[in-house]
């Protein structure tokens, strides 16, 4: 049986998650799940990917919004709704959306703790941004997510992985929202419809992994691992494979210690590696 182990979100993309122990389903994932985002001065997302020590920042969920702290010892409070009503044009990956800047006061913080010209933005309710269309329908949307409004991921997976490695890695290296104990290692490849609680979720693509992965979250040092030791036999077509990219129909709430009904599995070869 394959239950509900873990539950997480990113509110500002590629920052620190939060763990739950519940949390609210809407209509683009996890309620405030990357509805924020930092931009570059030319509105261009960024990430761990080029600003490692993005990964020194984490997140706490406040009543009255989020709270931002830094290695160093600053914080600042972003409410959950923007300061301004100055809308913009963002791009993530191949998107263009519409967000709205929170507050200058915040985009100079961020500014001065990162060392660089930045700015955060919002995602308002209005803004429709869709999933990868190649692999899921049109009328999916996600937020600032890399493309779709959820990634599952199997403890065993895991555990799998760190007993292939000197050193075993915890969850955070793969920014899951959702994990599960039972099954076997890479029983998420598999998953093709299941349902928690009355929310019905499908498994629509494989989720490629970069050198975020490879990011220490507590001290923003890059390392090889796990990528080398993935590509020894989780690669398929020049990409590295974890986890899978998850869609879904309904609303509600999702808890720690659900179960998950399987419908379907994958029976196309082509959508998994083991």
């Amino acid at each position: 049986m394959l239950t509900v182990s873990q539950l997480y979100i990113y509110p500002i993309k590629s920052l620190g998650g939060i763990a739950l122990n519940k949390v609210a389903v809407t209509e683009r994932g996890f309620e405030h799940d990357r509805r924020w985002m930092l931009v570059d001065e030319n509105n261009h997302f960024l990430s761990q990917r080029e600003v490692a020590q993005m990964a020194l920042l984490k997140v706490y969920l406040k009543d009255n919004g989020l709270l931002i702290t830094y290695a160093t010892g600053e914080n600042i409070l972003i409410p959950f709704k923007p300061l301004t009503h100055e809308s913009c044009e963002v791009v993530i990956w191949d998107d263009t959306c519409t967000a709205i800047y929170v507050s200058a006061a915040v985009d100079d913080w961020f500014t001065k703790v990162l060392g660089m010209p930045c700015r955060l933005v919002y995602m308002p309710d209005t803004s429709k941004r869709q999933v990868d269309q190649e692999y899921a329908p049109i009328e999916q949307i996600t937020s600032f997510s890399d493309a779709y409004p959820f990634m599952l991921l199997g403890q065993a997976t895991l555990d799998d992985l760190n007993n292939r490695l000197a050193e075993p890695l915890p969850m955070d290296r793969f920014r899951p929202n959702i994990v599960f104990t039972g099954g076997k290692a890479f029983e998420e490849d598999l998953l093709d419809s299941f349902t928690i609680g009355n929310i019905h979720f499908n498994g629509v693509k494989l989720c490629a992994r970069c050198i975020l992965t490879t990011i220490n979250q507590d001290n923003a040092i890059k390392a090889k691992e796990p990528l080398k030791t993935l590509a020894s036999y989780r690669r398929k077509n020049n990409k590295i494979y974890f986890g899978q990219n998850l869609i879904h129909m309904g609303n509600g709430t999702i808890t720690i210690g659900d179960k998950i009904e399987v419908i379907n599995y994958h029976h196309n070869n082509e959508k998994f590696l083991v």
